[in-house]
């Protein structure tokens, strides 16, 4: 499936809607031949409201600009020394970038605005040197930009910081882009350079963990190219923040922010948080708590009937999820392997953790321990939430015939009328290319 075609991308829409996406596009993309493609993928991205920040850098012009002055320098990155001629350079190479990139956004039917909502401060004296006009990010403001956003502006922020004194900094801008994602609770922050992703010894990693990642960074990081190096360092630093996914892509690929947004391949490297770490299997000891968590809705005609000796029958088919030791929700996955088939059923959270996304964080453990089981299907019964069920998570309604022969006949003798939702397991990729884990998780 091309990441353009629109079902595909519908599936997604649900996932994304109103979410910020942060777009970190360096300086290099911008004077790419490929660059009105990258645009016109932002353009798509908003036509799905999906709020979009663009932060750029301006290390390629001002490397263009101090060869045309005969001026050696080699702060490409905005982390090293930045004397007042070089300020200058960088103000003229990021005014002109933005300028390109303003210009591109009208192109595309977009409102963008510069904004001067990096504060700034000077990065000082470090071991006796003096870094004179680099600064670092002091606070953001956040307000001015949730403004611009919310009259459907796209934020357009250069590698420049400014203080109450009239001064200018000059800031990395990835590290611009990071703060910025942290300030708006960004779900994506998207890091697009000129290289594929981070590669080791020649071969991709399409995705790491953070655990993964940080391990990689101490003990293979002469591996990376310099570049790269730094791509990763602001990659773990921006996952250690808490935004959910970083994606390092190659912004000279037509079509690659799409694919890499819309599809489990996508053409880069995944960075991401481990979304389980409140979700284990479930024992004994939590019979008590999963009947009292459930109980409400069953008595509510939400869930099917269950006693305590059912669950204790079958406490090797859930799962709870626990915030500071306390089962806040459960999952139960029944598998039906004749069928390769499996049923998510009993997915209750506590109506006081609701809005959080932990319902949907137990939906996709469910499709994971499917998939791992080998079932191919997975289906669920609903007679209140199915709304839910197909909007963000894409299952579709089915028949009774979608059911396996022995679910069939408990449902008819239920006479719940239940919708009968299914989808296939995700995760399967079609191409041998590896496979993302569900994106989903980190959306909602």
């Amino acid at each position: 499936m091309k990441p353009t075609d629109l079902r595909g991308i519908l599936h997604y829409i649900p996932q994304f809607r109103d979410k910020v996406f942060i777009i970190a596009i360096d300086g290099a993309v911008v004077g790419d031949d490929n660059f009105p493609n990258l645009l016109l993928d932002i353009a798509v991205l908003r036509s799905l409201s999906i709020q979009i920040v663009i932060v750029h850098g301006a290390g390629h012009q001002i490397k263009l600009l101090s060869e045309e002055l005969g001026k050696p320098y080699s702060n490409w990155d905005g982390t090293g020394i930045t004397d007042a001629q070089t300020l200058r350079l960088a103000m003229l190479g990021a005014n002109a970038v933005t300028h390109e990139i303003l210009e591109g956004l009208s192109a595309n039917n977009l409102r963008g605005a510069q904004s001067n909502a990096i504060e700034a401060v000077p990065l000082g004296i470090i071991k006796g040197v003096d870094y004179q006009h680099t600064g670092k990010v002091h606070q953001v403001d956040v307000d001015m930009l949730r403004t611009l956003l919310d009259k459907g502006v796209v934020p357009v922020l250069p590698p420049l910081g400014f203080d109450g004194n009239g001064h200018t900094y000059r800031i990395n801008s990835d590290a611009v882009a990071i703060e910025v994602a942290r300030a708006l609770g960004a779900v994506k922050l998207m890091l697009i350079t000129t290289r594929n992703g981070l590669e080791v010894d020649g071969k991709l990693l399409a995705q790491l963990t953070v655990v993964e990642l940080a391990q990689l960074l101490k003990t293979s990081a002469d591996k990376l190219p310099p570049d790269s190096l730094s791509k990763a360092q602001h990659a773990l630093r921006a996952s250690e923040s808490g935004i959910p996914r970083v994606h390092i892509i190659n912004g000279q690929v037509d079509e690659g922010l799409l694919a890499e947004v819309f599809s489990n391949e996508g053409i880069g490297t995944l960075i991401y948080a481990n979304e389980y770490q409140g979700i284990r299997q479930a024992m004994r000891k939590d019979i008590r708590h999963i009947f009292a968590l459930i109980k409400p809705s069953i008595l509510g005609d939400q869930l099917l009937k269950r006693s305590r000796a059912s669950i204790e029958k079958h406490i090797n088919e859930y799962f709870v999820f626990e915030i500071d030791d306390n089962i806040v929700g459960c999952v139960a996955i029944t598998p039906y392997p004749a069928d390769k088939k499996a049923e998510l059923a009993c997915l209750q959270v506590n109506p006081a953790h609701e809005h959080r996304g932990i319902g949907t964080k137990l939906a996709v453990r469910a499709e994971s321990v499917a998939k791992d089981l080998g079932m191919e299907t997975i289906f669920c019964l609903s007679t209140q939430a199915f709304t839910f069920f197909q909007h963000k998570l894409g299952y579709r309604e089915g028949t009774v015939s979608d059911l396996p022969a022995a679910r069939r006949e408990k449902y008819e003798q239920s006479h719940r009328n239940s919708k009968i939702l299914w989808k296939p397991v995700s995760g399967h990729s079609t191409n041998g290319a590896p496979t993302r884990e569900p994106l989903v998780a980190a959306t909602t």
